[in-house]
């Protein structure tokens, strides 16, 4: 049931690690990066509660509950990718970045709520711990392949005012997400039914009233009515989600400063060699990411949820301090263990910590709310930090990954205030009120 998240993460991955570079090809500024990537987060928040709300409320005996939007989404998804590359101004990347994060939003809420639908209780951490694998596994494949295809094809498109423009290396790795993303989604839809609601439900949904502003007041009723240990969860990824946009972000420029001596504006080829290193360092965390998710619900067992995400965002925040003091490339991937297994928590853990809080039937409203908790900090990242890289980090890529890894030491300081979930031997997640 989770190969289709494989695909939807590959696209993921590329929007992490190839978008910002695709922009400087197109010849964007380092301060105009946060609000180019505006798209993200505003879709996220616009589209993700929406389509929860939607899906809760919906049944065919052929389609499903979840399927036809997930499917949906993967379909634009793929159509994106594949006209990505053939952007020749900043502008037409901008706006196609949109619609493809509006597809990917389409497709990932849904797919979460699938997961806990289908799930028993005590197999749905591994449920969503199995999802971070599968996460780590099309990110780094997405990364990985800038490298591969950057070996074997050469070239470069020009832009509209016939300047240097995309490099024609980073078409393949478009075009092999744009396949992935359809394939294995249509794979999950085609294998794995949802379960059909009962008698009971099924007339429960019939009752419910039907209208454009029925979901959106289902959001804000269910942010009334939202546990305490979600509000916690909030500030924690008020602090987590932002810093992990400032390294996605400025991740391949600080690579290019440290250890190729270079800018965009410099040496083309030192600046492409930067960016590939960028997506290996990328494709390791995400190796290390879902070769230690299986481990963490172990450990969650052992120790809390809680406790297992305090650690991960600690080591994922030293990483980052430590990282872009590292002149020689392969010790770039030293720091990178803590923050893959950090990226495997972040994709899992807090779901843990909150699904037992969640009545069944508002499972899809409230993932979508969760996706609002990650990408409001997000917003605000994409509208603050141009400002504050100018003018307060010394326009330095470097002071960005350092600014990073402090705010994700702060976030390891707040999951402190949400208390210890109770985790018995058969229902290994958060239970009771917090």
């Amino acid at each position: 049931m989770n190969v289709g998240f494989f695909g939807i993460q590959y696209s993921f991955g590329l929007q992490q690690t190839a978008i910002n570079p695709l922009y400087t090809f197109l010849h964007a500024r380092a301060d105009q990066l946060p609000l180019l990537n505006l798209a993200g987060p505003m879709t996220g928040l616009l589209i993700q509660p929406l389509i929860g709300a939607l899906s809760d409320k919906t049944w065919h005996p052929r389609w499903g509950r979840r399927k036809p939007y997930f499917l949906m989404g993967a379909v634009f998804c793929s159509l994106c990718l594949f006209s990505f590359p053939f952007s020749r101004t900043l502008w037409m990347a901008a706006g196609l970045l949109w619609i493809l994060d509006a597809a990917n939003n389409t497709a990932m809420e849904p797919y979460r709520a699938f997961i806990a639908d289908k799930l028993p209780d005590k197999q749905r951490a591994l449920g969503f711990l199995t999802q971070s694998f599968f996460t780590g596994l099309g990110i780094t494949l997405a990364n990985l392949s800038l490298g591969f295809f950057k070996n074997i094809i050469t070239g470069e498109t020009k832009t509209a005012d016939g300047q240097s423009g995309i490099p024609y290396w980073v078409f393949g790795s478009f075009f092999v997400g744009a396949v992935c993303s359809i394939v294995s989604v249509v794979w999950s839809v085609i294998t794995t039914p949802e379960i059909p609601p009962t008698d009971e439900e099924l007339e429960e949904l019939r009752a419910r009233k039907k209208g454009f502003l029925e979901p959106i007041k289902e959001i804000f009723a269910a942010i009334g009515d939202m546990p305490s240990v979600m509000w916690k969860l909030a500030l924690v990824y008020l602090f987590q989600w932002y810093a992990m946009f400032c390294y996605w972000q400025f991740v391949s420029l600080s690579i290019a400063k440290t250890v190729f001596h270079t800018t965009p504006d410099g040496n083309k080829e030192l600046y492409e060699q930067a960016v590939v290193w960028a997506g290996k360092v990328n494709g390791f965390y995400n190796i290390i990411t879902f070769t230690s998710a299986f481990g963490l619900v172990w450990l969650a067992r052992k120790i809390s949820a809680k406790y297992v995400h305090i650690a991960c965002l600690a080591m994922a925040g030293i990483g980052l301090l430590v990282f872009v003091h590292i002149t020689d490339r392969m010790l770039l991937f030293a720091p990178m263990v803590g923050f893959g297994i950090a990226w495997a928590s972040m994709m899992g853990v807090p779901y843990i910590m909150v699904v037992g809080n969640i009545p069944k039937e508002r499972y899809g409203v409230y993932m979508g709310i969760i996706n609002m908790m990650i990408v409001v900090p997000m917003i605000l990242q994409t509208l603050s930090f141009g400002y504050v890289y100018k003018n307060f980090l010394g326009d330095n890529p470097t002071n960005a990954i350092t600014f990073a890894g402090v705010l994700l030491l702060i976030a390891a300081l707040a999951t402190t205030r949400i208390k210890k979930d109770v985790v018995t031997e058969d229902i290994p997640m958060a239970v009771g009120g917090h």
